[in-house]
Formats: structure tokens, sequence, C-alpha cells
């Protein structure tokens, strides 16, 4: 059928491995069996550094951006040494495969984190997201090419296509499948959960780097839940919007949400009244869904923009 799998389906699948009896090659060394708590310690740390909700989280002094590359690094290498530990044809390919995608994208990772060091003048996380966050609004083109190349390495370290399908059971294309064939029970079952803590941490980390806006700098209950609010909603960037046209009245164009202001146009005083709080304004932009189907549309024609702050039905004049 044409419905997608329910979001829990990768938590009920995980708690039915964690039922599953383990079981080892008859040449299994302890390497084998080690690598996947080691592994899932790697994503766990690695996901724990990135600065998600705030930037004085309890481990933010150690999120090194290079100390986050040597994670990664350190994850591969093991699940790479397990593949090949038994030595089976399809484990010890999958972790050559690996080992070449690694070679090829931790110099282009470190490059990203290099690009945006050079902005904050610092190698840390919590520092490089914060001086993003609130420096003045400019033109970074070497930022700009950093998230093209981020995205790639994205792809290529989290197994997805068109590098990897991590679905897959076909010899010709199996990289992350091939080195984690012959695992069982708990041990497949940590794993995938340190697979899926890897594009947990990959995300948050583009998120912070290249849309920081909203990432608190306290860690107290409020900036948490106020850091939390934020990292779903920057996570709706891309819904609905419409557009009209002063030479198009009645014709409402679909556009999309693109960017959404970290700061309000008119700095707040220190003490608001609720009237001062409604007249701060945000700066959004919207990008038209299909600029071919509208050719009269061109760039520079005056217009006004709708989003919505609710879910509910576009007006009559907007549908």
């Amino acid at each position: 059928n044409g419905w997608a799998p329910p979001l829990v389906r990768t938590w009920y699948t995980l708690a039915a491995l964690f039922d599953k009896e383990v079981l080892l090659a008859h040449n299994a060394s302890s390497l084998f069996r080690a690598a996947p708590y080691v592994i899932f310690s790697c994503m766990a740390l690695a996901s724990a550094i990135v600065p998600t909700l705030s930037t004085d989280l309890i481990l933010s002094p150690s999120a090194d951006a290079i100390a986050l590359v040597g994670l990664f690094a350190v994850g591969r290498v093991f699940i790479a040494l397990a593949g090949m530990d038994v030595g089976t044809a399809f484990g010890s390919l999958g972790s050559r495969r690996e080992m070449l995608i690694g070679f090829l994208a931790e110099p282009a990772l470190l490059m990203v984190f290099f690009t945006a060091s050079l902005i904050s003048r610092s190698t840390s996380l919590s520092t490089i997201v914060d001086t993003l966050a609130h420096r003045d609004i400019a033109i970074y083109p070497s930022l700009a090419f950093a998230g093209v190349a981020f995205v790639m390495v994205s792809l290529a370290e989290n197994a997805r296509v068109p590098i990897d399908n991590p679905t897959t059971h076909l010899e010709l294309t199996m990289v992350h499948e091939a080195m984690i064939l012959e695992y069982s029970g708990r041990h497949l079952a940590l794993v995938e959960w340190a697979a899926c803590l890897k594009l947990f941490a990959y995300s948050c980390l583009g998120i912070a780097l290249f849309f920081p806006f909203g990432i608190p700098q306290t860690a107290d209950p409020l900036s948490l839940l106020f850091g939390a609010a934020m990292l779903i909603g920057k996570l709706t960037v891309g819904a609905q919007a419409r557009i009209l046209l002063d030479a198009l009245p009645d014709t409402p164009l679909p556009a999309k949400i693109s960017f959404v202001a970290a700061k309000s146009q008119f700095t707040p005083k220190e003490v608001e009244t609720r009237d001062e709080r409604q007249k701060l304004v945000f700066r959004v932009k919207l990008r038209l869904t299909d600029p071919s189907a509208v050719p009269q549309a061109k760039p520079g024609m005056p217009g006004a923009g709708y989003v919505r702050t609710a879910d509910v039905d576009w007006p009559a004049n907007l549908q």
C-alpha cells in the first residue's frame, strides 16, 4: 500500500532484537563481540556533544569539531574490523568499501568544520554555533559551499542513496549491510541503534552549523524547552505558503518557507510590555514551489506573502 511505516517501527525492531538470542560464528574473536558496544558508545557520545538544545550542555567543554570527527572515525574502524573478523567475503567487501568512503568523506567533513572555524576562530562546536547564531547578517560563499559538501558527506556517512542503501542485500551495492550480516540479537540491535544515532548526530550537526538560530546559550529547563521547540520548528522549514503578486491579485501562487530570521527586525527593550512584544517582526523568505508554472511571475514584482501559524485551511482567496 501507499502508507509509510509508523515512526515507532524502528523502536519495535530494536526491542525485538534485544529479546533475541545472540548467535556467533565459531571463529568470532573478542573484538567481534566488543565492537557493537564500542560503536554504540562512540555514536552516543557524538550525539551528546553536538549542540542541539543548547550550547551550554554538560559535554559542551568537550564539544570539539576534530574530536567529533575522531569519534566517527573510531566507530568506522571498529565496524570495519568486525566485518573482516569472521572472514566472510561479504564482510571483507563491505569493510573495504567503508574505509574507502571514510578516506574520502572524513577530510571533506574536516574542511566543513574548518570553514566554520575560520569564521568563529575556534574549533569548539559551542563557540562555532554561538558565533554563527549571533553574527550580523552577511553572505559567506564559503559557508554555502560547505553546506553542499556537508550534504554529500552526510549521505555517504549514513549509507544513503546514491552512495549506499542500508536496506539492500545486493552484492554490488552493499556497504553498511555487508559488514553486519554476521550480527544478531542484542549485538545487531546496538549496531542498528548506533546507525540511528549517527544519522541523528549528522542531522543535528547540519542544523546547528547552517541553521543555528534559536539555540539557547544556557541550559536551564526553560531554555532547553525553547531549544527543543526550535529544533522541531526548524525541521518544518519548507511548510506551505502563498504569494499574491500585485499584478496577479486573483492568482495565489503556491510557495514554501525557505528561511526564518533568528532575530526580530527591531531590538527589543529589556523590559517589554505585551503590546511591545506584538510589534516584533521576523523576516521570512518564501520560494515559489514551481516558478515555471507561472511564467507571468518575474523577479522584482511586488506582492504579499502569507504563512500559516496553525494547521487550518487556506481562506478562499488563497486556495
